[in-house]
């Protein structure tokens, strides 16, 4: 029962039960679609309902006796042949609260509800060989792995990763269980590890290189991270992670299908190989039908990989979110990035950075080289740089690529804001070549009108969804809501400016929750910038020069200092 101030709207998320239909004993439940609110538990509007009732009364004590409704658990199937049964809702909530206190104790932070159910929801799936956590990003798969390897406690667990992440993930481990033992492994004979539960990270070309040696460890838990780097089984690095030894296996993806169901095949069959051992018959009985236009087989290839798959969308766990969610991923130098950057240093190490009024534009440059260096290699020479030589040679560039195409595959449009038109220009040519369509650049070189057009065309609906946008040149006066996911490619040196980029597309219209991440490349320049974003003081920072004036201000040897701590941590 809703009063009218909490009553659900017909555009917003929707949830199918079973109502009675007919009349007398020709009378049925029939799955309908009803439209909803989505709250926590804890939440729950004070409706005299017998469900909510019951329901606030097991928030407070899971063990008390009290009936519960079946119109207070009965979800259904996808097919709309069966229900979730009181025992099950009632022992997936005390597990859930459970679980909340055994992770707090180890855990610095908080997990959010849905969290913490995809927490035991991993703990299930994992006594059955493992399974697919498809959450949409932004929505913490993370966070939630970290935390599972943490409450199951089974022993040595191997995560893979895209090459560019694998920093990401050892940071993300100490950041919320510091005493979690956690070593990157970038080939060679295995580490030694602790007893308990330890974590080797790696990426997916290491395990393509190294696969016999990984082979010979038996994994409490492999994860993979981005899995649809192994949507096709027959590539070498998907042969290599189905010859892992592992008691479970956890595949993450915010898109589990990009082109085929094909792919969801390979991904299921990666973690459950005993329920999808048959790819014919998986294409027989779901694929084809549903090609055909088949919503029964669909709704029978739904109930079948239930067990198996848990996806939720923003839309779906709305009540847990602000109307901004801000996400940090740190990216890793590829070999060629590392190398460039290093001989920059050297060069300003031996060469110096002058005095006088000379010396601040020294110190600039050399700053400006390193951020393009985090950006691209090829943004620091002099040859023309085409969209076919970008491709595995910035880590960041490929996580960007991998955001973005996920992104659109979950119909979230999405802006990337850099503060370098050459940047821009890459982007937009990386982008458009990977989309196989145009992606425009929006930046200060071009005509009012030109701008105008582009933002126009953009909010009306034209085009794949990317919009790349100059720091500057978008930071005010526009209107940018038709996308829900913000990225931003590189750092300013004043948060506020962007703060304000990202208050294009989080304004009055937008109407749906905006993902913001943010990319950082660690072991750089960059790092020092977000830990200077992160203090009170460059919050408070009014101009673009304050920040940069923490570092030129410094004498050379202590400005090298800085510059090359960050490298000596992550070499």
């Amino acid at each position: 029962m809703w009063s009218p101030d909490d009553a659900p709207t017909d555009d917003g998320p929707t949830i199918r039960v079973p109502l009675p239909d007919g009349y007398g004993r020709a009378r049925t439940l029939t799955p309908t679609e009803v439209a909803c609110r989505i709250v926590d538990v804890e939440h729950l509007p004070d409706a005299a309902s017998p469900s909510a009732v019951a329901w606030r009364k097991l928030a407070v004590d899971p063990g008390v006796d009290v009936d519960l409704p079946p119109a207070g658990y009965a979800a259904l199937n996808a097919v709309g042949d069966a229900v979730v049964s009181e025992v099950y809702a009632r022992r997936t909530f005390a597990s859930t609260r459970d679980a909340a206190v055994a992770i707090g104790e180890r855990l610095t932070g908080d997990l959010r509800p849905y969290q913490l159910r995809g927490v035991t929801w991993l703990d299930e799936v994992r006594e059955q060989g493992g399974g697919i956590l498809a959450d949409e990003m932004g929505l913490g798969k993370t966070l939630q792995t970290i935390a599972h390897l943490v409450h199951a406690d089974r022993g040595p667990a191997l995560i893979v990763c895209p090459t560019g992440l694998v920093t990401n993930w050892i940071r993300e481990i100490a950041r919320w269980v510091p005493d979690l033992h956690a070593v990157d492994y970038r080939g060679g004979a295995l580490p030694d590890l602790p007893t308990g539960t330890a974590v080797v990270v790696t990426g997916y070309p290491t395990l393509r290189r190294h696969a016999a040696v990984l082979a010979e460890r038996t994994w409490a838990t492999a994860v993979f991270d981005e899995a649809q780097a192994l949507k096709n089984s027959r590539t070498q690095v998907s042969r290599a992670a189905r010859a892992l030894a592992a008691d479970a296996r956890i595949a993450l993806t915010g898109t589990p299908v990009e082109n085929n169901l094909d792919e969801l095949w390979a991904l299921l069959n990666l973690v459950a190989p005993t329920a999808f051992g048959n790819r014919a018959l998986f294409r027989r009985r779901y694929s084809l039908p549903i090609q055909n236009g088949s919503a029964d087989a669909k709704r029978r290839m739904h109930d079948a990989i239930s067990g198996h798959v848990l996806r939720r969308t923003k839309a779906d766990v709305a009540a847990s979110l602000g109307p901004k969610l801000h996400t940090d991923v740190e990216c890793d130098l590829t070999d060629e990035q590392a190398r460039i950057y290093d001989a920059i240093l050297d060069d300003a190490e031996n060469a110096g950075f002058g005095t006088g009024m000379a010396r601040r534009g020294a110190i600039l440059t050399a700053l400006t080289r390193l951020k393009q260096v985090c950006n691209h290699p090829g943004l620091t020479g002099s040859e023309a740089v085409t969209a076919g030589d970008l491709s595995g040679r910035s880590g960041k560039l490929d996580v960007c690529t991998d955001i973005v195409e996920s992104n659109l595959e979950n119909d979230s449009p999405t802006v990337v804001f850099t503060q370098y038109r050459q940047t821009g220009e890459l982007l937009a040519a990386h982008l458009g070549q990977v989309l196989g369509t145009d992606v425009p650049f929006l930046h200060g070189g071009l005509s009012r009108a030109e701008r105008d057009r582009i933002v126009d065309d953009y909010q009306a609906g034209a085009g794949c969804g990317v919009l790349i946008a100059s720091l500057k040149a978008a930071g005010t006066g526009l209107t940018l809501t038709r996308a829900a996911d913000v990225v931003h490619y590189d750092r300013w040196w004043n948060p506020a400016v962007e703060a304000q980029a990202t208050d294009r597309v989080h304004r009055i219209g937008q109407d749906r929750i905006v993902t913001v991440t943010t990319l950082t490349t660690a072991g750089t320049l960059e790092e020092h910038i977000a830990a200077m974003h992160d203090r009170k003081s460059a919050l408070d920072l009014d101009a673009d020069s304050g920040a940069l004036a923490v570092l030129t201000e410094l004498s050379d040897e202590r400005l090298i200092e800085v510059l090359r701590r960050n490298r000596a941590e992550t070499a």
